[in-house]
């Protein structure tokens, strides 16, 4: 049993990583800025302890890390990642001094590991599947952001010696995810027997499912013997089309509407070529993927039939 600090528990991959600990026997504090919502942990609420901090306080995050003393501290509290978190004082805020702060903290207080979550957008658009030294190009301030942080996380784990490991996620998808993302859309749209609007069947990514990005937080925490500083790419290592993607889910959900290609405005990060380059995870903390898409696709349907008031919940974002 570890003791666990968890920023960020109330977002979608965190909110997973929670459930993960609880039920392997962690004991698990959350760092949630007051004021935030619970939505997602609501079940779990009285499992964890709950400490109200908010990460640019740096005297709160040296005392509430002074008082937990955790052995493993996940970092995955981040701003930014979705259309409406555009304020870059924000992201700035979250993503860079809060990393700082709390890594700052656990250097005085003392750890075992140090996982911060970084973000595929960091090397911007490329033509191939960038390995972890491939030059960053990042393609918006989220990931400039995302990418100082991976930065000041590597170099302070280089600088000390100390087990701070930053993991590069790809697109992550499963249950409690953002009800607005696109596998969420595509199911409740689904289940309507509709498709959603859509850009071009080009566009690509590396879709992994959430609980294979558990695994890897979890192998980066335990696995003795790894580099002070490392990062390393969390994907499947095989991209998909959007034009794949609909097609999946037309075959699984039995929806006969015709997709309507362009109907949907593109993004400014859309592209043909977004694949990890996870070789590094695979050969140095035996990590790989256990979920392919049909499969981790399948799963998300099952958890939202499954659940009556979560499916209602997200019905309301796809009208």
């Amino acid at each position: 049993m570890k003791r666990v600090v968890l920023t960020g528990a109330t977002g979608f991959i965190g909110a997973n990583l929670a459930r993960r600990l609880l039920t392997d026997g962690h004991e698990v504090s959350v760092f949630l800025r007051p004021g935030c919502s619970f939505w997602r942990i609501e079940d779990i609420r009285g499992d964890l302890r709950v400490v109200d901090v908010d990460l640019q306080d740096e005297a709160g995050v040296a005392t509430a890390l002074r008082q937990v003393r955790p052995d493993w501290i996940f970092n995955l509290a981040a701003h930014g990642a979705y259309p409406w978190q555009s304020e870059l004082r924000a992201m700035l805020m979250t993503n860079v001094l809060g990393t700082v702060h709390l890594l700052e903290a656990a250097v005085a207080t003392g750890f075992e590991a140090f996982v911060q979550t970084g973000t595929s957008s960091e090397y911007g658009a490329k033509d191939h599947s960038p390995p972890e030294a491939d030059w960053l190009e990042p393609n918006s301030h989220y990931a400039v952001t995302k990418a100082s942080a991976t930065m000041f996380c590597r170099y302070t784990g280089q600088a000390t010696g100390l087990g701070v490991r930053t993991l590069r996620l790809y697109s992550v998808y499963g249950p409690w995810e953002e009800p607005t993302r696109l596998m969420p859309t595509l199911v409740m749209r689904g289940l309507a027997g509709e498709l959603p609007g859509l850009v071009s069947p080009a566009t690509a990514r590396d879709y992994i499912y959430v609980d294979d990005v558990v695994d890897a937080c979890l192998a980066a925490a335990a696995a003795p013997g790894q580099e002070p500083g490392a990062v390393y790419n969390v994907g499947t290592g095989r991209q998909t089309s959007l034009r794949e993607v609909v097609e999946l889910v037309r075959a699984e959900m039995g929806i006969t509407a015709e997709p309507v290609w362009g109907s949907m405005a593109p993004r400014s990060w859309d592209t043909d070529v977004w694949v990890a380059d996870s070789g590094q995870i695979r050969a140095q903390l035996g990590w790989q993927p256990s979920h392919a898409l049909p499969e981790g696709f399948r799963l998300l349907v099952g958890w939202l039939r499954d659940q009556p008031e979560i499916q209602e919940f997200y019905a309301s974002f796809s009208r």
